[in-house]
């Protein structure tokens, strides 16, 4: 087996466009459950919608790559209010149900013939870099050393995704840390009691979804700026995939979904690279194929070892916050 390509593969995840992406989104959803108690499984949705609210408006309307984004990032916000609207007052399991919903639901529209001539259908977007590629501030050559060698184009990729998770994490801190903060957590706690106190519960999980929203629909950028835009990478999987990350650093903490984005890739790549290679050399009783899918199998059973035995996270307080209460 090829240790050396098993562990630059692995290791080149640790500034990989995807794990930037990943823990943007994981901290979205840090501020929707880690802080609300808002149980969204639709954060597939919100990325959606941020990608595709970058990509149609310079592909279709001719509008610069920065306005685009910012309708992206606008895009979020406004879904989370759509969302949030019918849906904020259901009891956190019915809101689940809901939220998993609605991202199939955005997802199927963004497939359906009947917007193709925006969103191309099955097909996807692509060639909407040219405006963000026009302003790289690395000159043209080859940049890093080892796994972490990118040409100039990839490394402005990763390291304005890495701007917007810098200014992401840092807004959530102090969020968290403003007044604003604390009532959220004393919804997450006990809505009833914050309610009792003269708090209006409702248009505070609507602000937080809004913020999470964004937050997710940044992350949604970020995961189309090296390649396409494409629908059927917002499955459910994908859902289910960011809450392992969320509650593998830890729900209720700042930097806790960037550390679980990090290790889930970096982990999960390994084991892309390594059972394939143990199936080849016949130490794994199956194909290459069939092995790559295994990893995918353990992924899920980490996702439920991780509730059942370490809810909080690696960072996170089993005092102040646990998966189930």
């Amino acid at each position: 087996m090829d240790f050396g390509s098993i562990f630059g593969n692995s290791l080149a995840y640790l500034f990989s466009p995807v794990t930037i992406a990943y823990a943007l989104a994981a901290t979205g959803l840090a501020v929707h459950f880690g802080y609300a108690g808002l149980l969204n499984f639709g954060m597939a949705a919100f990325m959606a919608v941020g990608a595709y609210g970058y990509a149609i408006p310079v592909l279709s309307f001719g509008l610069p790559w920065w306005l685009g984004m910012l309708i992206g990032l606008l895009s979020g916000a406004l879904f989370a209010l759509v969302l949030g609207i019918p849906t904020l007052r259901l009891r956190a399991d019915y809101l689940a149900i809901a939220t998993i919903a609605t991202a199939e639901v955005v997802r199927l529209l963004f497939l359906t013939e009947l917007f193709a001539e925006y969103t191309n259908s099955s097909g996807g977007l692509t060639g909407y870099h040219g405006g963000f590629r026009d302003i790289n501030p690395f000159p043209p050559g080859t940049y890093g050393f080892g796994p972490w060698t990118y040409s100039a184009t990839q490394l402005w990729d990763r390291v304005f995704g890495l701007m917007l998770l810098i200014i992401a994490v840092l807004l959530v801190w102090a969020l968290v840390r403003s007044p604003w903060g604390r009532v959220l957590k004393g919804i997450r706690e006990d809505e009833d009691a914050v309610r009792s106190l003269g708090k209006n519960v409702f248009a505070y999980k609507m602000q937080s979804l809004v913020v999470g929203g964004v937050i997710g629909a940044a992350g949604g950028i970020v995961f189309v700026l090296p390649s396409a835009v494409v629908p059927g990478s917002y499955s459910t999987s994908l859902t289910f995939f960011l809450w392992t990350v969320l509650l593998l650093g830890g729900a209720a903490t700042v930097f806790g979904p960037t550390l679980g984005a990090l290790l889930f890739w970096v982990l999960f790549a390994f084991l892309g690279n390594l059972l394939p290679q143990m199936a080849s050399a016949g130490i794994l009783p199956m194909s290459s194929a069939q092995a790559e899918i295994v990893r995918w199998i353990l992924a899920g059973v980490v996702l439920m070892l991780i509730v059942v035995f370490r809810p909080q996270g690696i960072l996170g307080d089993k005092r102040e916050m646990t998966f189930v209460k």
